[in-house]
């Protein structure tokens, strides 16, 4: 792959899914591979796991790792044309070209404006490091996309699941602060890519996420509904696509023990980080059946996976 940014990229998802099982078998089997070599983790906001699952990774296949954080005054543009006497210090062409020439592969992780969202879905951070740099680029999360969790989520899945498909439902949670919508729309992107499971998003009204991402996918608007005899139930919080940005006060709809009591005997998904007693309840993240700790652990193969198949 010369770029890992979407589901689009992967030319077979269950190859990928295994490949990363394989490295979670043996981390260090491949570690000749990124002997003498350097990746560049490239930060625009903060992050926990997708730094230290990354960077790990890199280092078992044997790579040098320099990560960077560009979220502390580091200035830069991304308009062409435009006359550069303000705040921003570089252009994107020229960091672009710099920072190939230090590294084999380039991982950018960005973020919503959450404000205006025909530039948010531009994507124009992750596309112009993909236009100027002359090196592999991994996104470790853009304004609309969180790949590396996605695959994350298949290979959780993968390892778990009793039958194919198994029916898995994507469902909104409250949250006090506004989120982007990238985990929610790679999800079902990638869900729905990967062919292999059963997808029902469930949010209220207001909250669908944008078309281009749950074409094939059953919309309601009742967790009751969606929760009955599912498999996977997957929790997330999302701003709302429609009324770009806009938080939701909606606190019924935390995950709780009545709810999964619908499923059958569903196994519990987040991303982390999460709201102990907002998001889903102490009774539900603390039980058996969370896989949240599973799907952290799981990141580092992801990443491990991606990173072997990045070709220049």
């Amino acid at each position: 792959m010369k770029q890992f940014l979407s589901a689009a990229d992967v030319p077979d998802i269950n190859a990928l899914i295994a490949k990363a099982r394989a490295h979670k078998a043996k981390p260090f089997g491949s570690n000749h591979s990124g002997q003498q070599k350097m990746v560049i983790n490239l930060f625009f906001n903060s992050s926990l796991r997708t730094r230290m699952s990354t960077e790990k990774a890199a280092r078992q296949l044997g790579y040098d790792v320099i990560t960077y954080d560009a979220s502390g005054g580091w200035g830069i543009e991304f308009e062409d044309g435009t006359v550069m006497n303000g705040n921003t210090a570089e252009h994107v062409r020229e960091a672009a070209g710099v920072l190939s020439q230090y590294c084999d592969i380039l991982c950018v992780r960005s973020f919503p404006s959450l404000t205006d969202k025909d530039a948010d879905y531009e994507d124009r951070i992750m596309k112009a490091f993909v236009k100027y740099a002359s090196v592999p680029v991994v996104s470790m999360e853009s304004a609309t996309r969180h790949p590396l969790q996605s695959l994350t989520d298949c290979i959780t899945i993968a390892e778990h699941r009793k039958a194919v498909p198994p029916r898995v439902v994507l469902t909104w949670a409250p949250h006090p602060r506004r989120l982007p919508q990238c985990v929610a729309n790679s999800f079902a992107e990638w869900m729905l890519a990967w062919g292999e499971v059963d997808l029902t998003i469930c949010n209220p009204e207001g909250f669908d996420l944008a078309p281009e991402f749950t074409k094939g996918a059953k919309v309601v608007h009742n967790q009751a509904e969606a929760f009955a005899g599912a498999d996977f139930i997957y929790a997330k919080n999302w701003s709302s696509f429609e009324d770009y940005g806009a938080i939701g006060d909606f606190p019924g709809w935390q995950v709780d023990e009545a709810k999964m009591a619908l499923t059958n005997n569903a196994y519990f998904m987040h991303c982390l980080p999460v709201r102990r007693n907002v998001v889903v309840s102490d009774g539900v993240i603390d039980s058996d059946r969370s896989l949240v700790l599973q799907q952290a652990n799981n990141r580092t193969w992801a990443a491990q996976a991606v990173l072997g198949e990045m070709r220049g």
